[in-house]
């Protein structure tokens, strides 16, 4: 029991996460908590949807467990399984099991990613059961009120094969993220590398140049998160353009024209 206790004190976090609102997402959440909805986060990767969701784990004094989903991710993962432990078989609850017993948050980040059936274990979580099968073990785990499950997607990365059903989608209060406006983009800038007025600027023009080629053949935009990487190189004294180079530039494409593009709009700022 100790052990448990210890894995579930970990997911606790430690200092409020540095967030700014971008709409009316927190008072969505926080309805859709109140109401024991789960929720979907749509948005493009690195616009803030891990972060929001660290926030609201922080505004609501839940702890939260995180589970990055991807191709190999099965229902046992997820839930639980027997394992071996000296001598003896045992039972390790997965992530999910162990966010339901500990009345937390549980994020599945771009859930998409994982194994078709591994989305079906969440269903009976997602309407007015809000119970937790653990099929191998016999035993049906009831959500507390103060439970919330939270899913994130990125609808405009995904092909066809990889979507998720609409069985699944509409289970689910679907809040949407895009790139912060500028305004609110500097301001990120600044409070999370350091850097001055004048950079955070020219990075974010940089960012608004750059995620316009999508309607020319780049299949995403540059993320938030590269621009604080960006800006943290910058802070430590990498030159300008070699630091937007390796965060901005080569990171989100492996074209050769499409990265000489990339280079000369942020050779137009620095």
């Amino acid at each position: 029991m100790g052990v448990e206790s210890q894995r579930v004190e970990d997911y606790k976090l430690a200092k409020e996460p540095y967030y700014v609102p971008l709409h009316n997402e927190i008072e969505l959440f926080e309805a859709a908590y109140e109401s024991k909805l789960p929720v979907m986060l749509k948005g493009p990767t690195g616009c803030g949807k891990t972060r929001f969701v660290e926030h609201m784990s922080w505004r609501l004094e839940r702890t939260l467990v995180t589970v990055a989903c991807h191709e190999d991710l099965t229902a046992s993962d997820l839930v639980g399984k027997y394992t071996l432990r000296g001598d003896e078989t045992v039972w390790q609850d997965g992530p999910l099991t162990t966010a339901v017993k500990a009345a937390g948050i549980a994020y599945l980040d771009e859930v998409v990613e994982a194994r078709k059936d591994t989305t079906v274990v969440i269903h009976p979580l997602t309407d007015d059961r809000r119970v937790l099968p653990l099929e191998k073990k016999g035993e049906i785990v009831q959500a507390p009120d103060e439970f919330q499950l939270v899913i994130s997607y990125n609808p405009g990365y995904q092909s066809v094969l990889k979507d998720l059903k609409h069985s699944t989608k509409q289970r689910f209060v679907a809040i949407e993220f895009d790139y912060p406006t500028p305004e609110i983009e500097e301001t990120i800038l600044r409070s999370e590398s350091g850097i001055d007025e004048d950079t955070a600027a020219k990075l974010v023009k940089i960012a608004e140049k750059v995620r316009n080629l999508r309607t020319h053949g780049l299949e995403e935009g540059v993320s938030t998160r590269l621009l604080v990487y960006a800006g943290q190189l910058i802070t430590d004294g990498v030159e300008p353009i070699p630091a937007c180079e390796a965060t901005i530039c080569k990171p989100i494409t492996d074209d050769v024209e499409m990265q000489r593009s990339i280079i000369e709009i942020i050779a137009t700022q620095f």
